[in-house]
């Protein structure tokens, strides 16, 4: 056992190790230890640029789902653009629920979007679930703001799945895209680009935020496909 797996059981707890384990479908309940989002964050703190941090990060797979979310706590720390790339493409094949995905949120891409532009669109084309719910979230999270590209949107747009964590990150970045780029997102909505059930769960998603103004709400309870 290493001293982070050590540390990382010493901070189990039942309760919360249960309630994890409703909240991700498909994890393997034996992987779960229950450590909270703030201990797993100030173990990242202390181990960031660490030997124990390096040697831990080569070490795939983890056999622990907290020790995964550290690693991706890790990654989010690194400052090197290149080298949280890189990281990132090594740990991708590992991530097999939706929590350590959305976790895996690096700091350094949002100052690098240009290096990270076709990375994301690469993403979007893998045969692994989450590879593709990251690529969206990272043009969702990245690139509908000022570095918006419409080849993002159509690439998001385009894809198809039987995969329900895909598809509601299509629908959480259509919704998000409707307060951010609302002309863009809406035409697409209108001419029924998506699937039905990502279409409706996109409305839905955005009918829910309070971002969208009741003006935009109307318009947008009218689009829903029956």
């Amino acid at each position: 056992m290493t001293d982070i797996q050590a540390r990382l059981l010493a901070c189990a707890e039942p309760a919360y190790r249960d309630f994890t384990v409703k909240l991700t479908p498909g994890l393997d309940p034996a992987r779960v230890i229950g450590v909270r989002v703030p201990a797993l964050r100030a173990m990242a703190r202390e181990y960031k640029g660490t030997e124990e941090a390096e040697a831990f990060l080569a070490a795939l797979p983890h056999r622990y789902y907290e020790e995964d979310n550290l690693h991706a706590y890790l990654i989010a720390l690194e400052p090197d653009f290149d080298r949280c790339l890189a990281r990132v493409e090594a740990f991708l094949p590992y991530v097999d629920n939706w929590a350590t995905c959305d976790t895996l949120t690096p700091r350094v891409f949002a100052k690098n979007r240009p290096a990270l532009r076709s990375a994301a669109l690469r993403w979007l084309h893998s045969d692994r679930t989450y590879t593709i719910r990251f690529g969206i979230k990272m043009l969702m999270d990245q690139f509908l703001g000022e570095d918006f590209f419409p080849e993002a949107m159509e690439q998001v747009a385009a894809l198809r799945s039987e995969e329900y964590y895909v598809n509601m990150m299509i629908a959480w970045y259509f919704a998000t895209a409707l307060c951010k780029q609302p002309e863009a997102a809406m035409s697409y909505l209108q001419a029924r680009r998506l699937s039905r059930w990502t279409h409706n769960k996109a409305i839905q998603k955005a009918v829910e935020s309070f971002r969208i103004t009741p003006e935009q709400k109307t318009t947008l309870r009218a689009l829903r496909w029956s």
